[in-house]
């Protein structure tokens, strides 16, 4: 059986899923439970000065008849007395030595601040502390997350007040609600950070109650921007992990999150640079047994490709991404549609007919049936037709040999460029 341990710079854990600073790690009975079930840590949900919560918090967004597609929330950080959180962490990690739990902080940019909680939430025992830089709403209104998070110049410094006084490793945690998330993650790391997390939640109006007129969630007719999570962030998230793992200035491990509801999404941020993920909505939506699942499917995928480690899958498709520039123009793929499969209902014919390149027919056979094929010599490789097909393998992306050596975009501009600034060396 292939092992699922990880080590983010230096904090261990039996296996690469964790809960994340959220709701369900408000307190010792939840943590606890979660880790009964199965999770290999937890980040606490974020402890700082007391503050006071609203009423309502919660929306969703449902797509095509999928509940909880995406996720929002006006929640600020605990509204739990400090010393309470305290009490129950060092109950928890005593009577769970083995799993990670690591403290998720947020107090105002001040540095006699940051050493005063860390001192605090270390004596009690934690494994190591998550920078929370990310929070959108509410919060950052103070001065605090996202605030924080959005300008490297706070976070390169708040990081290293903080590593003044730490002594366990040090996870920021970054906002996404920025042009360029590597630009705050490379303060970080200047900062002395040990690894970071990301992404956090992503600004958001989750819709407006169009009988009412109200937002959702409102409080009292009144609403306000949240943060946005669940599986429809997946790809922005995924995207931001990946330009952090192959930013050559940010070298310290990564903490994935967003949208992650299984361990194929886990799988994913792994081989994009991931060295462990954090897990809220998806616990939320279905509660903590889902990590049974997420175990076992994890295992077995990487028995069956004679996988000894988990920490294996790190990192290992990095290289292949890349720059629109550096991608290949003479790689050429054209849509293929397997007659045996195709139901006809016309959907690839309609979806290129009217949005794409008008290269799939509707034809008739010798008896009279309708059929439609893809004019190859016309298709451009675009997808299209393969994503609105309601029937697996009846449309496949088939690879066709050009003859051409592969170019890419930044190779044809220099070749472009050399041939204007010495035309009579390249017409020789």
């Amino acid at each position: 059986m292939a092992d699922l341990k990880i080590n983010l710079a230096g904090i261990q854990s039996p296996n690469p899923f964790w809960l994340a600073s959220a709701p369900p790690t408000n307190s010792g009975y939840q943590v606890q439970r979660a880790f009964e079930a199965g999770w290999g840590g937890a980040v606490w949900k974020t402890l700082g000065d007391p503050i006071l919560n609203v009423s309502s918090r919660f929306a969703a967004v449902s797509f095509n008849g999928q509940r909880v597609a995406g996720f929002n929330n006006i929640e600020l950080i605990s509204d739990r007395p400090l010393d309470v959180n305290l009490k129950e962490i060092y109950e928890t990690k005593k009577r769970f030595p083995d799993h990670a739990i690591i403290a998720s902080l947020m107090v105002e940019p001040k540095q006699e601040k940051w050493h005063e909680i860390v001192k605090r939430v270390e004596d009690v025992g934690v494994d190591g502390l998550e920078l929370n830089f990310g929070c959108p709403h509410g919060m950052a209104e103070r001065g605090m997350g996202a605030a924080s998070g959005q300008v490297p110049e706070l976070v390169e410094r708040q990081t290293y007040w903080v590593k003044e006084a730490a002594t366990t490793p040090v996870i920021v945690k970054l906002t996404p609600n920025i042009t360029d998330v590597t630009a705050t993650a490379e303060a970080a790391v200047r900062g002395g950070a040990d690894a970071i997390s990301l992404i956090n939640t992503i600004n958001s109006l989750a819709g407006v109650d169009i009988d009412t007129w109200n937002t959702v969630p409102h409080v009292g007719g009144k609403g306000a921007h949240g943060g946005y999570c669940g599986p429809a962030v997946k790809p922005i998230a995924l995207h931001m992990v990946g330009e952090c793992a192959r930013n050559p200035h940010i070298t310290v491990p990564i903490s994935g999150i967003g949208g992650i509801s299984n361990w194929q999404n886990t799988v994913e941020f792994m081989l994009m640079g991931a060295t462990g993920v954090q897990v809220c909505t998806a616990a939320m939506h279905h509660g903590f047994s889902i990590v049974e699942d997420m175990i076992e499917g994890l295992s077995n995928y990487l028995d069956d490709r004679g996988i000894a480690s988990v920490m294996d899958l790190v990192g290992k498709s990095v290289e292949k991404y890349s720059d629109w520039g550096d991608l290949d123009l003479n790689y050429k793929v054209v849509a293929r549609i397997n007659q045996e499969t195709c139901i006809h209902c016309n959907k690839c014919h309609i979806a290129c007919e009217d949005t794409s390149h008008q290269c799939i027919d509707l034809l008739k056979d010798e008896k009279g049936a309708s059929y439609v094929k893809v004019r190859e010599e016309d298709c451009v490789g675009c997808n299209l037709c393969s994503i609105v097909c309601p029937v697996d393998d009846a449309i496949d992306m088939i690879e066709l040999p050009t003859g051409l050596p592969p170019m890419t975009w930044n190779e044809r501009q220099a070749a472009v460029n050399l041939s204007a600034a010495q035309p009579d060396v390249i017409g020789k």
